[in-house]
């Protein structure tokens, strides 16, 4: 666990892929050339939003895709893809085919519940079935059994010329290994018991606890989460804060960065709504000063790795400042010294 003089163990950040309505080629292909500059600066791993009927990537495992024929070693993660739009056994096809091409290198991260805006499409999504649509764990369960090579199919052997399996193919042995899961207290003693790896945000909730801080209430998550796993030296977690360091940045950056997380402060000075929603204050300053900050920060502390989550509406030359100096000089301030 992170901590003064103890070395981060994984270096990622997490981007929505945002890109104009009016050439979606472009902004794919910008997040391809982030990520082929991630892995040139040595980081761990990248990891993609899912975003559904927005301007950010709908597809992951398609990017996902595309950027394993570029790179050779950084990983590639989602963050997460909804399971409530995804069909469990197609969407281990494509994740294995992924991991395939990818030698290994992919970690999909998954959630459930009812998707966002679900009635205002429900009835393109699922015409006949929307209202009887199981969006629970076993969703996961299922994907699960799907990347294990559990039997799917009653049949195994050949019709004329063609070969049938039992199990999804390709099958990319260790791939279920490397799921992730997300979510409150329940998600994260749950994760912890089916032996998922788990994957932490900037947003939490009390769900009725006493504690009130965003740090605070994270570090239970996770102290549950490590508590429920039968193997807690294997359980991987992960923080995604938002993190903007400013040792190269303009003066006009630096502006617009302050002003960003100021936008964005007072929603983090109590609970939000019915559930209690608890935001993270972004980080904005210089490296060493952010990494006193995380080195205090309850979460960080029981944290592997980290993915920080890059702002969404920022411009391409401020997402390359911002990777290039946490690689350069946030991540050596955390003690992580990158690929051997």
């Amino acid at each position: 666990m992170p901590g003064e003089g103890t070395a981060l163990t994984k270096l990622g950040f997490l981007t929505i892929g945002r890109f104009a309505e009016s050439s979606p080629r472009d902004g794919h292909l910008e997040t391809i050339d982030t990520i082929r500059r991630a892995e040139d600066l040595g980081f761990d791993s990248v990891w993609l939003r899912d975003r559904h009927l927005q301007y950010g990537i709908s597809s992951p495992v398609a990017v996902m895709a595309a950027a394993a024929m570029v790179t050779s070693r950084i990983e590639l993660g989602t963050a997460v893809i909804p399971l409530g739009l995804e069909n469990p056994f197609r969407l281990a096809e494509d994740l294995a085919t992924v991991d395939v091409l990818s030698n290994g290198r992919v970690n999909p991260g998954v959630s459930v519940g009812t998707p966002m805006r679900y009635d205002d499409y429900r009835h393109v999504l699922y015409p006949d079935t929307h209202d009887v649509e199981d969006f629970s764990k076993e969703r996961v369960l299922r994907l699960l059994r799907c990347l294990r090579g559990d039997p799917v199919s009653d049949f195994e052997g050949t019709v004329g010329i063609e070969s049938f399996s039992r199990r999804v193919q390709p099958h990319s042995p260790g791939l279920a290994d490397r799921v992730w899961y997300g979510g409150g207290l329940g998600s994260a003693t749950w994760a912890g018991e089916q032996q998922l790896n788990y994957l932490t945000s900037s947003v939490v909730f009390t769900e009725g606890g006493p504690a009130r801080d965003f740090a605070t209430i994270q570090a239970e998550h996770i102290d549950a989460y490590r508590a429920a796993h039968p193997d807690p030296s294997r359980a991987r977690v992960s923080q995604g804060l938002v993190v903007i360091p400013t040792d190269t940045a303009t003066p006009d950056q630096i502006r617009r960065y302050e002003a960003y997380a100021e936008s964005r402060f007072a929603r983090t000075l109590e609970p939000q709504g019915p559930r209690g929603m608890v935001f993270a204050p972004d980080l904005v300053g210089p490296s060493d000063e952010i990494a006193a900050r995380l080195y205090e920060h309850a979460g960080f502390q029981r944290a592997t790795e980290v993915a920080f989550a890059l702002p969404f509406s920022f411009e391409p030359d401020d997402y390359v400042q911002i990777i290039t100096d946490i690689a350069t000089r946030l991540g050596p301030a955390l003690g992580w010294r990158g690929p051997a």
